[in-house]
């Protein structure tokens, strides 16, 4: 982790590696196969931390709230920990098939919100379920990156804007949860 945050992801080799922990060259490899399965281990642990994070955050009995406080510890965690985010959905992972335990850290994070917009829909997760999900998640994963941008300086916002930038995204997700709850609940038009 420190060599990527000091030097770029394409500075993360096994040498580099052991360079840094004053051992052979030779020594890493007793451990990791290639630099794809050392990748894999720290994009992992990135995502077993997120998973962590969002599982750390204050719950709520009631649903809506509960995937709101799901969104700030998401929003908290991008800002908090740049590097592991970056790393986690701005970085060309390893091959899935082959480092299925990167991903099982990366599914059980997904499975966090999927659980938490099943338990709004009120029933197991299903489609719909899935679709919410991807939702909410893209528009988390948007602010995110928006929030964490230089362009956003070039904008010249006002401070109570950007203030109130987070609430408003967290709001607008919750009407349109809301509009497709109701929309299913609404008789056919004729």
């Amino acid at each position: 982790m420190a060599i990527v945050g000091e030097s770029g992801l394409e500075a993360l080799s096994l040498r580099e590696v052991a360079r840094r922990l004053h051992v052979s060259h030779q020594a890493p490899y007793k451990h990791f196969a290639s630099r794809d399965h050392i990748l894999a281990e720290v994009v992992g642990r990135a995502f077993a931390g997120f998973a962590r994070h969002l599982d750390a955050r204050p719950r709520s009995a009631d649903p809506m709230e509960d995937l709101a406080q799901l969104g700030l510890a998401y929003l908290g965690f991008a800002r908090t920990h740049p590097l592991h985010y970056r790393l986690m959905f701005g970085t060309p992972l390893p091959d899935p098939g082959r480092h299925p335990e990167m991903m099982k850290q990366a599914r059980h994070a997904f499975a966090i919100l999927l659980d938490g917009v099943a338990r709004l829909h009120g029933r197991p997760a299903d489609t719909l379920s899935e679709l919410d999900a991807l939702f909410v998640w893209a528009s988390m994963h948007g602010l995110a990156g928006i929030l964490q941008s230089h362009a956003l300086q070039t904008l010249d916002l006002e401070d109570s804007v950007l203030g109130a930038a987070i609430p408003h995204a967290l709001l607008k997700i919750r009407f349109a949860l809301d509009g497709d709850e109701r929309a299913k609940q609404a008789p056919p038009r004729r």
